[in-house]
């Protein structure tokens, strides 16, 4: 078994265990490794440090396993908060994509498909606290989503 560091376009970073080097050629070659965070294919090996035999037994050589990066706590967080929020913005993304803005007339817009009086699509937008709660008790089905605050302005 072989630990190969991997990267997707996007430059996130993950590990994959493969049976050896060949299986990782034929499986990135088929498009088969998928980044965790944001699903892209086209991945690639990331530098790595090579792993050392300590001493050999017998006719094998034992190896010490593999030992995660060792990280301060505060960059532990970083990098979960950074992969939570590629996450929830390749959800905005999608969503912003493929559903439609009704604004501020979310609440409104979404009891109409919940009763038929509109055809059904899918929609985002706000609600307040209120509107959601009331949603909620007439069995209307939403979802509220924390999109991070854009800092691209």
């Amino acid at each position: 078994m072989i630990l190969y560091e991997l990267k997707c376009q996007d430059g996130h970073g993950f590990e994959a265990w493969f049976r050896d080097g060949a299986t990782y050629d034929a499986q990135a070659a088929a498009g088969e490794i998928a980044c965790p965070i944001c699903g892209d294919t086209s991945v690639t090996k990331a530098p790595m440090a090579p792993r050392i035999a300590k001493r050999p037994v017998g006719d094998r050589v034992d190896m010490e396993p593999p030992q995660p990066a060792r990280k301060s706590p505060d960059a532990q967080a970083m990098m979960v908060n950074g992969e939570i929020r590629a996450r929830l913005e390749a959800l905005r993304r999608h969503v912003e994509e493929n559903c439609e803005s009704v604004g501020d007339d979310f609440a409104e817009e979404a009891r109409r498909i919940h009763y038929g009086e509109v055809p059904h699509r899918d929609i985002y937008g706000a609600a307040t606290e209120e509107e959601a709660e009331e949603l909620a008790e007439e069995g209307v089905a939403f979802a509220r989503i924390p999109w991070p605050v854009r800092t691209d302005s």
